[in-house]
C-alpha cells in the first residue's frame, strides 16, 4: 500500500466535482417520506409553534398540499389525524368517516400516485393520551390489539397504501396482518415501528398531534433508550409476524441502532427523523447558530449512511427544493 507522499488522500477533495465523483452516500428525494397532520374543520392551515414550517391541515386543503409534495418528487406521506372528539377507547381512530380515513380518500383522488402511509395508534384518539385501552391504570396489550387491527382495516378500506403501526404493543403486527389478510387486503404492506424508543425528542410532536399522556408515561411499552440488543429482538419479532418494512425511531440519537439493524436484517429499513430533531435545527438556525441547509443535509446523509433506505422527515419539502435547484 502506498504511503505519503505518493498517497495523498486530499487529491479527490480538491474541487466539488471531484468530491461528488467519489461521494459514497447520497440522499435522493425518492428516499423521503413527509409527515402530515390532519385536523377537523375547513380552511385550516395552522403552523405548529414548536415546529416552524410544519402545519396542521384540514381535509379540504390537502389537495393543494399533496400536489405540491408530489411535484417536488417526494413519493410518500405519513398521515396523523387529530380528531375533534376523544374517548377512553379511541373510537374515532376506526370510524369510516374518521379524520384519517377522510384524508386518505381525498389524497388518493387528488394525487393517486402518491403513496399514503398511515400511522396506526390510539394515542391521538384517546382522552387519556395513551396508545391503548387502560385497565387498572395501565395499557392492556391484548385488548388494544383488537382496536389496532380494526383501525388498520379501516385505513386499508379507505385506500391507504401502507399501514404503519406505532403503538409498540406485543403482537400488533401479527394481529394487523391476520386482519388484513382475512379481509382480502393481502397486498397491503406493513411498515412496523419496530424499534421505537421512549424519547424526549417527541415533545413537539405531542403538541402537534395533541397526544401527550394525561398521566404517567409510555416507558412500559416503548423501548428503553440504553438498549440495542432488545431492538434487534423487537425487529426480529415484527419480521416473524409479517412486517414488510421495519423502522427505527428516533433516528439521529439512534444511528448505532440503525446500523445494527441494517447489518442484521436484509429488510427495507426506515428511520424517523423526529420532531425534536427537526425543532432543534430550526431553533438554532433562527438564531444564526447553524447553517440550516448544511446541517439538514448532514443529518439526512448521516441517517442514510447509517443504513436507512427510507427517511421520514419534516425536512423533506425544503430538502427536495434544494436538491432540485442544485
Amino acid at each position: 500500500m502506498a504511503t505519503f507522499p505518493q498517497l495523498r488522500l486530499r487529491r479527490t477533495r480538491r474541487t466539488e466535482t471531484l468530491r461528488a465523483l467519489v461521494r459514497e452516500t447520497r440522499v435522493d428525494i425518492g428516499d423521503l417520506v413527509y409527515p402530515l397532520f390532519v385536523v377537523e374543520g375547513r380552511g385550516v392551515k395552522q403552523e405548529i409553534a414548536s415546529m416552524p414550517g410544519a402545519f396542521r391541515f384540514s381535509v379540504d386543503l390537502l389537495p393543494a398540499e399533496v400536489e405540491e409534495i408530489a411535484k417536488l418528487g417526494i413519493p410518500a406521506v405519513l398521515l396523523f389525524g387529530i380528531p375533534e372528539n376523544k374517548d377512553e377507547v379511541g373510537s374515532e381512530a376506526y370510524q369510516r368517516q374518521g379524520i384519517v380515513q377522510q384524508a386518505i380518500r381525498v389524497i388518493k383522488r387528488a394525487v393517486p400516485e402518491l403513496l399514503v402511509v398511515t400511522d396506526v395508534c390510539l394515542c391521538e384518539y384517546t382522552s387519556h393520551g395513551h396508545c391503548g385501552i387502560i385497565v387498572d391504570g395501565s395499557v392492556d396489550n391484548d385488548q388494544t390489539l383488537v382496536l389496532l387491527a380494526r383501525t388498520a382495516m379501516s385505513h386499508a378500506e379507505a385506500g391507504a397504501d401502507i399501514i404503519a403501526p406505532s403503538d409498540m404493543m406485543d403482537g400488533r403486527v401479527k394481529a394487523i396482518r391476520e386482519k388484513l389478510d382475512e379481509e382480502k387486503f393481502q397486498h397491503i404492506p406493513i411498515l412496523s415501528y419496530a424499534a421505537k424508543y421512549t424519547s424526549a425528542f417527541y415533545g413537539p410532536f405531542r403538541e402537534a398531534a395533541e397526544s401527550a399522556p394525561q398521566f404517567g408515561d409510555r416507558r412500559a411499552y416503548q423501548m428503553d433508550p440504553p438498549n440495542v440488543r432488545e431492538a434487534l429482538r423487537e425487529v426480529e419479532q415484527d419480521i416473524a409476524e409479517g412486517a414488510d418494512i421495519i423502522m427505527v425511531k428516533p433516528a439521529l440519537a439512534y444511528l448505532d441502532v440503525i446500523r445494527r439493524v441494517r447489518d442484521t436484517f436484509d429488510y427495507p429499513l426506515a428511520a424517523y427523523n423526529v420532531s425534536g430533531e427537526y425543532a432543534m435545527v430550526k431553533a438554532a438556525a433562527q438564531r444564526g447558530w447553524l447553517d440550516e441547509r448544511r446541517t439538514i443535509e448532514e443529518i439526512l446523509t448521516a441517517i442514510k449512511r447509517a443504513g436507512a433506505d427510507i427517511i421520514i422527515t419534516y425536512h423533506a419539502k425544503e430538502f427536495s427544493r434544494w436538491l432540485s435547484r442544485g
